[in-house]
């Protein structure tokens, strides 16, 4: 089942994809719902993101191609950071430039979305908590980090900077997901979740035991090698196994 929420004649709602078209939901997907009976084309909705998280808590140095791209030895815990939610913007919308930017980069990643409130939940227990799985692009502002990892938060923090959707897909394994990231057509990244350093069932419990995550909330699991730089007038596209592609366009601030 894939979830999304978008706008229709400027009303937002949240829907079931069924083929081309939406069913619009009474409710949430991330409690109880129901089918009012009304569908519109997916070619004539606005997407949204598909949550509105509390935070986005990221991890680092997850896939081994990447971390070795990097020249960085393997994280013994994962690495966590957060980006805020008002970086956030869906599929087809775009993603501005800085202004003051030396180098914008893309970082293809694949989000888990929290369907019920988790704290200290054991690894066995994760599955029962996730609604589901969507596609990410990280986006990062380079410069800034590198050689500070303080700057962290706002190289990644950016408005814009978060592009999320365009579907939350259910009863996927989040561990054996094909990944590709496409700028301009061309594959530039390419890994399998499989390939990770962290399962998702570590990373939320590892979570969980330190910060709690609540429903709608987002973690993004890390990105494979590959990553580089964008410009003004580039598109770039996620693409996920079981979910679809993410399409953002890049532009100027």
């Amino acid at each position: 089942m894939k979830f999304a929420r978008f706008e229709f004649n400027g009303n937002e709602h949240e829907g079931v994809v069924k083929g081309e078209k939406v069913a619009v939901m009474k409710g949430s997907f991330l409690d109880r719902y129901e089918e009012t009976g009304t569908l519109y084309p997916l070619s004539g909705v606005k997407f949204l993101p598909p949550v509105v998280p509390s935070k986005i808590v990221c991890v680092g140095q997850n896939y081994l191609g990447h971390i070795e791209e990097i020249g960085l030895s393997v994280p013994e815990e994962p690495l966590l950071f957060l980006k805020p939610p008002s970086c956030l913007i869906g599929h087809q919308d775009a993603i501005a430039y800085p202004r003051d930017a030396e180098r914008v980069d893309y970082e293809g990643e694949l989000a888990v979305v929290i369907r019920e409130k988790m704290k200290d939940v054991p690894e066995d227990e994760v599955m029962k908590h996730i609604l589901g799985c969507s596609c990410f692009n990280d986006v990062t502002e380079r410069a800034l980090v590198t050689g500070n990892p303080f700057m962290l938060t706002l190289s990644k923090g950016f408005d814009t900077f978060g592009a999320f959707g365009p579907y939350v897909a259910t009863d996927l394994d989040p561990d054996r997901l094909e990944l590709k990231t496409y700028l301009n057509g061309k594959v530039v990244q390419q890994d399998n979740t499989k390939n990770c350093v962290f399962s998702v069932k570590k990373i939320l419990n590892y979570i969980s035991r330190r910060i709690t995550l609540y429903p709608g909330d987002i973690v993004i699991t890390g990105t494979p090698q590959g990553i580089g730089p964008m410009k003004p007038g580039d598109v770039v596209e996620v693409e996920i196994e079981g979910i679809g592609r993410l399409k953002n366009s890049v532009t100027n601030q």
